[in-house]
């Protein structure tokens, strides 16, 4: 039985788990491989014994990270397991062998919805990225819904990643008595919009 496979596996995991307790020492929060990195986000890149290719790497309002030797890699709307296995292909491709890559969060971008109209105190509601944002929890964070709220028309507008802008109109109502089956999680630069009943 040879034990090179099995020691290089160990020495990897090693790795992989001292480079993420490092970042929980510094003072950054774990998330999961799960999470989808967004522009603004900073990302410490670690490859197995390859020091000279670490890096401290921003996310581009374009969406893409650049790696030394294999360049851009597209990241928005990525999983950081995603980002992980393309750039581990990208360097196994032309530079490395079987090279063993380790990707965790630095810093998010600053997350906020902007929850407007008929409430107490209209404004951006910041959430961490690790948290999820329903609709009703930020219009709670924005004092509540005002005497003159229409909660039954209440206005979410999106930006879609290829820029698209997607109206919905929703029923919170039908929400706060738990009629609709699941809560509506808001994404990063939504608008909340709450008008005013006629009278």
């Amino acid at each position: 039985m040879c034990l090179f496979p099995l020691a290089r596996a160990l020495s990897v995991l090693v790795f992989s788990t001292l480079f993420q307790l490092s970042a929980l020492a510094a003072g950054e929060t774990a998330v999961s491989k799960d999470y989808v990195l967004e522009p603004g986000d900073v990302v410490g890149v670690k490859v197995f014994q390859e020091p000279d290719l670490d890096r401290e790497l921003r996310v581009s309002q374009e969406g893409d990270v650049y790696f030394p030797l294999i360049g851009k890699i597209e990241a928005t709307g990525r999983t950081l397991a995603a980002i992980e296995q393309a750039v581990r292909d990208a360097y196994d491709r032309d530079y490395l062998v079987n090279p063993q890559i380790s990707i965790v969060v630095l810093k998010y971008q600053i997350r906020t919805v902007n929850v407007l109209g008929a409430v107490n105190s209209p404004q951006a509601v910041e959430y961490p990225p690790e948290q999820r944002l329903t609709l009703l929890d930020a219009i709670s964070r924005a004092g509540g819904f005002n005497r003159l709220a229409d909660r039954r028309r209440v206005r979410l507008t999106r930006t879609l990643y290829d820029g698209r802008v997607e109206n919905t109109v929703i029923n919170a109502d039908e929400m706060m008595s738990g009629m609709a089956k699941d809560p509506l999680v808001l994404k990063k630069d939504d608008v909340v919009f709450v008008p005013e009943r006629v009278l």
